[in-house]
């Protein structure tokens, strides 16, 4: 995709390379680098090893593993100054090589993006503020294509909705005021959220302190509305939480559903993609060594067949790169028709290309076999099946037998609790009934380490039981306010948005939905009801409804107009800020000094994280905005910003640490007492006469009898590790754990009383 008129992503990747080279370079001769491992990858994408050890890095070290040594005198920590844990690490490893090492070493503080009071008194009471040199790095944005801008936050889904951490909205504002100094304010800040709507008060909030701050014509200048820049869209995750929870289903996607990305590179192993181009594989004593190697591949618009492949549905991906194969084949067979020197030489010259373009066919011809294995499995086909049956509209109730089987199978928890999460947010909950009985399966499927984790879904509001008798019931506020409707209703919105497309044309896509193969992002549905209202229109209400939009307006000069009643059923506040200059003479010169403007950008800015179907999606929007344009505002781009990457795997919280168990434990047999589905007896309510009728051998009996008692000791584990480990044992938590106790207790009496019986 083109560079964006007016916001040059790569002036922004060499400012923050340059501002990092040049903290290096201040510290003078050879030094260590110890680098908080969460900004490995975000640095990675702007700056290489080589061009470190340019400006004199000798070895490069992760603060978390705490190995620095101390060969070199001069040692430079680069860590977020947000995170008080990584504050105590760095105090604790100079204050180590102060006494350990004979050198007098020279210590140096890069935080970034800023330096907060908190690291200054962690340092000051460790003691050792006095003896290193602070920095800051301002490295906000990170671009990660030429239309995608990221915070690259490590977690930012979770710190915003589970730690309830307002960090990033703050960054996320701070991120943006370059913006507007740069190229003036925005125009029109558009939103849907609570949290979306707290980041623009604080831009407006950040606007005023800069106007008073700043009093030379040029600083007025900047405080107009910009030329080039017609809107800022703030969309907050929590207003969807449904499209994160799906599988993703164009090619990016996918991979990162199975390789998962990060900065654009994914970790692949090389027994799919094999070794690097020009490396040898190494002798190995045995296979299982070679298999568990694993390669670095860049997955970005550099690799040019990568940017045809990435935004594409999966369905078609096949069929280009059969495609691509066989005009590389033509034009390399093409050097047989060269006929003079000049015709050899040009081939010559494009040899390299035609090299390069052949490795990463077979790259991603391996990574598409890979992905159709794990396509083509039944377990895939089963979980897109129940998606799609639960953002179709399907009674909810009618999947559960097939969630069931699904744990029954074993397939990992983070699939099953997706699903759950996915039939809690489109229907508004799951009926208490049932939420027990799947909390329950999954406690002795998978352990009760994962209270924790039911806890913190719950917290987030994504695994929630519904309060009301009706299945498809949404409650809905009546009135415009901060917070319009504490649920998304999907039901409404599925006619209203038009989220399910019945007939999706992948191979030659006319609507977003393609991404997900029939559904359409709500969240994307949002940014289109701002700058597609035509497009939109026509295709929730018919041709004949597009003349409801204002003659001789732009589409986001009207904000979500006429869509204000979808949005009422949407979680969240909805806004349309407007934002002028202080002056009409000084408007005009700048639209005289910037042009006309006649190619705007509207930059998108998602909290929360975005995922890589939403890019393609928005993408989608940007290419037919550049195409067609829409309204008097002409042709435009899309300018895609967010706090980090997300899919359904960063959606779902990390699992909490199994509980330690006593030495005397046996951990096999715990181990096998917890998964009630490979054992049926115990997770029904057979009588053990029942069960031995069911299976003709008291052994078995006796052996079903062993497991339930090496349950009950596991529970117990569990409930003291809970009791001890916090202030005071949770009480939602210690009632479930109490309730589930005492039905295995009766259920164990009955066992041991029948099997004395049968000992008579």
């Amino acid at each position: 995709m083109a560079p964006h008129p007016g916001i040059d992503t790569d002036s922004l990747k060499e400012q923050a390379r340059k501002g990092l080279l040049d903290l290096l370079e201040g510290v003078r001769g050879k030094k260590n680098l110890v680098i908080e491992q969460s900004l490995a990858g975000p640095i990675g994408v702007f700056v290489t090893f080589s061009t470190l050890q340019d400006y004199g890095v000798d070895k490069v070290f992760f603060l978390e593993n705490d190995n620095l040594d101390n060969s070199q005198k001069n040692v430079v920590f680069l860590a977020s100054g947000e995170k008080a844990n990584q504050c105590i690490a760095i105090a604790g490893q100079i204050k180590r090589l102060q006494q350990s090492s004979s050198l007098q070493h020279d210590f140096s503080v890069i935080w970034v993006p800023r330096r907060t009071l908190v690291s200054d008194r962690i340092l000051e009471e460790a003691g050792v503020l006095g003896d290193v040199a602070v920095e800051v790095l301002p490295l906000h944005f990170i671009p990660l294509d030429q239309d995608v801008l990221s915070l690259a936050y490590d977690d930012p889904f979770g710190d915003l909705y589970l730690r309830k951490d307002p960090t990033s909205i703050f960054l996320a504002a701070q991120a943006l005021m370059p913006i507007q100094h740069k190229h003036g304010l925005f125009p029109r800040i558009i939103g849907k959220g609570d949290n979306a709507k707290r980041l623009a008060e604080l831009l407006l909030r950040m606007r005023s302190e800069a106007a008073a701050e700043e009093s030379t014509a040029a600083a007025r200048l900047g405080m107009m509305p910009s030329a080039s820049i017609e809107s800022l869209i703030i969309i907050d995750r929590e207003v969807d939480m449904a499209t994160p929870l799906l599988t993703q289903l164009t090619y990016e996607g996918l991979l990162d559903e199975m390789f998962g990305i990060k900065n654009n590179q994914a970790e692949i192993d090389t027994s799919i993609i094999g070794q690097a181009p020009g490396q040898q594989p190494k002798a190995q004593p045995g296979a299982s060594q070679q298999r568990s190697l694993k390669r670095k591949i860049q997955l970005d618009s550099s690799d040019k067949l990568y940017a045809q492949l990435r935004d594409a549905n999966f369905a078609i991906v096949g069929p280009l790169l059969n495609k691509v194969a066989r005009r590389l084949a033509g034009e390399y067979e093409s050097r047989h028709g060269a006929k003079s020197t000049s015709e050899l030489r040009e081939f010559v010259n494009k040899l390299p290309g035609y090299q390069a373009e052949q490795q990463s066919l077979k790259t991603h011809t391996s990574l598409t076999e890979e992905a159709l294995k794990y396509t083509q499995s039944e377990t895939f086909s089963r979980v897109l099946e129940i998606q799609q049956n639960l953002v179709s509209g399907s009674d909810p109730t009618a999947q559960h037998d097939a969630i069931e089987e699904l744990i029954a199978r074993d397939i990992p928890l983070s699939t099953v609790l997706r699903l759950l999460c996915l039939e809690s947010t489109v229907s508004g909950g799951i009926r208490p009934k049932d939420l027990d009985h799947f909390k329950r399966l999954i406690l002795h499927a998978y352990g009760y380490q994962h209270l924790l984790t039911l806890r913190n879904l719950e917290q987030m509001g994504l695994l929630v039981a519904r309060t009301a008798a009706n299945p498809f019931y949404i409650p809905v506020g009546g009135g415009s306010g901060a917070s319009e409707s504490k649920f998304t209703n999907y039901n409404a919105l599925r006619k209203q948005l038009r989220l399910i497309v019945d007939e999706v044309n992948e191979q030659d896509p006319n609507d977003i939905a393609y991404v997900y193969s029939g559904y359409a992002p709500l969240s994307v549905r949002l940014v289109q009801a701002v700058i597609q209202k035509q497009h939109l229109l026509s295709i929730t209400r018919g041709p004949s409804f597009t003349s409801d939009i204002p003659a001789g307006s732009t589409s986001s000069s009207q904000g979500f107009n006429p869509f204000e009643p979808s949005l009422q059923i949407i979680k969240g506040a909805t806004f349309n800020m407007q934002q002028k200059g202080d002056s009409e003479a000084a408007l005009k010169a700048r639209h005289m000094l910037t042009g006309s403007g006649k190619e705007k950008t509207v930059v998108v800015m998602f909290l929360g994280g975005i995922t890589f179907t939403e890019i393609a999606a928005l993408r989608f929007v940007g290419r037919e905005l550049g195409e067609k344009g829409e309204g008097v505002g002409g042709k435009r781009r899309l300018l895609i910003c967010t706090t980090g990457i997300v899919g359904g795997r960063d959606v779902i919280p990390e699992t909490s640490k199994a509980p330690t168990m006593s030495s005397n434990t046996n951990r096999k047999d715990v181990a096998a007492a917890s998964p009630y589905h490979r054992y049926p007896e115990l997770a029904s309510n057979l009588t053990p006469e029942e069960s031995i009728a069911r299976t003709g051998d008291n052994m078995y009996y006796l052996g079903h009898l062993m497991r339930l008692v090496l349950l009950l000791r596991h529970r117990a584990e569990v409930f003291c590790h809970l009791y001890l480990t916090s202030e005071g044992p949770d009480r939602e938590l210690y009632e479930l754990l109490r309730k589930e106790t005492d039905a295995l207790l009766r259920k164990s009496r009955m066992w041991i009383r029948e099997a004395e019986k049968f000992a008579e």
